[in-house]
């Protein structure tokens, strides 16, 4: 069985777009930026032998306010500059009650089994209380990058960091 480090897109890849305290999806492909060191940080933890998979939820798309295409479109612009080996996207609104929408662990345990990963030996880094607890439920260890929003605090990751670089050291020395 193969590491794995799940990565939530929006805030951790890329630059999420926040108003009043609260983070958002970008809307159109030109709003995408790629954080600053996130290339390198995924290389670094591909190097290392982790297969990297994004676990997003988008649940614009089931509310209708964004089209499906566009998210499509945003995910294949963050595979074409950052190493990752998978997207497991959820587009279900929170009152859908699907097994795939974080905070439930869904998207993680599905690319386990078809990735053939071990979760205990994995670990899930998020922005938000959701990514931590679907980290937590599906087994993984937890790293916060916390930006302070104004949201339900996570319970206690087991590791907080202000990048994915920084994220991504701490991993790798994790024995």
């Amino acid at each position: 069985m193969r590491r794995a480090v799940f990565l939530d897109r929006d805030g951790v890849l890329n630059r999420a777009i926040v108003r009043a305290g609260r983070p958002y999806p970008p809307a159109t492909p030109a709003e995408l930026e790629i954080l600053p060191g996130v290339p390198e940080a995924c290389a670094a933890l591909k190097q290392h032998g982790f297969v990297l998979v994004v676990v997003t939820n988008q649940p614009d798309v089931g509310r209708g306010r964004q089209d499906r295409q566009q998210v499509e479109t945003m995910n294949a612009l963050v595979c074409q500059r950052v190493p990752l080996d998978d997207v497991r996207v959820c587009y279900h609104d929170e009152y859908d009650g699907c097994f795939c929408r974080k905070p439930r662990p869904g998207l993680l345990l599905e690319a386990a089994r078809d990735l053939d990963i071990d979760l205990p030996a994995s670990f899930m880094v998020g922005d938000r209380w959701k990514d931590i607890e679907a980290g937590r439920r599906a087994g993984c260890r937890t790293v916060l990058i916390d930006y302070g929003y104004r949201e339900a605090a996570p319970e206690p990751s087991e590791h907080q960091a202000p990048t994915l670089q920084a994220a991504a050291n701490w991993i790798l020395a994790q024995p």
